[in-house]
């Protein structure tokens, strides 16, 4: 993977699609030729504290990855009462070159789920544009016993793309969740879901899809 940047800077990159974009005439839309910028205005959220995640471009420039070292929920033993859930909001600005739009086509999850028998973990993240009222929503459950890594993609058909706006300057926002839940579990044993592992070397990746806008 390429070299992290912290939240909060910017990513440049000559951007490529990883998954093409197809058009309803049967052909594909090349993705633009010219340079992408990502800007990251803002993360918040319980699951990736300051200095705590970062986002870079992949060596092919095919997508962006974004990748957590303290993103953990759990439940039982001593846990604090809150630590069940845990969240991350990304709200990017992406530059586009004129005449283009984009949409995530795909998003690849990884972590490591410790559940007790009884007890379940959730992936969940949603996706949508500033001052758009369509949203994309995808959910993965992982039901305990289950001690390993996980794994959980979202695809999207290309008739449920949310596309950004032509012609216009729109935020991408980007939520995501992890929850765990007791279940039938014994209260007395903890049960965690991480969307980082123990050598930290997990990551979330995003990849985009490309259409000419209207007129182009």
């Amino acid at each position: 993977m390429a070299s992290g940047l912290l939240l909060g800077g910017a990513v440049t990159a000559l951007v490529a699609a990883a998954v093409p974009a197809h058009n309803p005439s049967g052909g594909f839309t090349d993705p633009p030729p010219d340079k992408i910028v990502i800007d990251v205005a803002t993360v918040n959220g319980s699951g990736c504290p300051a200095g705590t995640a970062a986002v870079a471009v992949s060596e092919d420039n095919t997508a962006f990855t974004v990748t957590y070292s303290d993103y953990l929920a759990q439940v039982g033993g001593n846990s604090d009462p809150t630590a069940f859930r845990k969240n991350c909001q990304l709200n990017l600005l992406v530059h586009v070159p004129q005449g283009f739009t984009y949409a995530i086509a795909e998003a690849d999850y990884r972590g490591f789920a410790s559940l007790q028998a009884g007890a379940s973990g959730v992936q969940r993240a949603s996706y949508y544009f500033q001052g758009s009222s369509q949203t994309a929503a995808k959910t993965h459950t992982f039901p305990g016993a289950y001690n390993d890594n996980w794994q959980a993609t979202d695809t999207t058909d290309w008739a449920q793309l949310v596309w950004a706006p032509c012609g216009v300057q729109r935020n991408f926002n980007i939520n995501t969740e992890v929850r765990v839940n007791a279940g039938t579990s014994s209260p007395s044993k903890v049960s965690f879901m991480t969307m980082d592992s123990t050598d930290g070397d997990i990551s979330t990746v995003y990849h985009m899809a490309w259409k000419a806008c209207p007129g182009k």
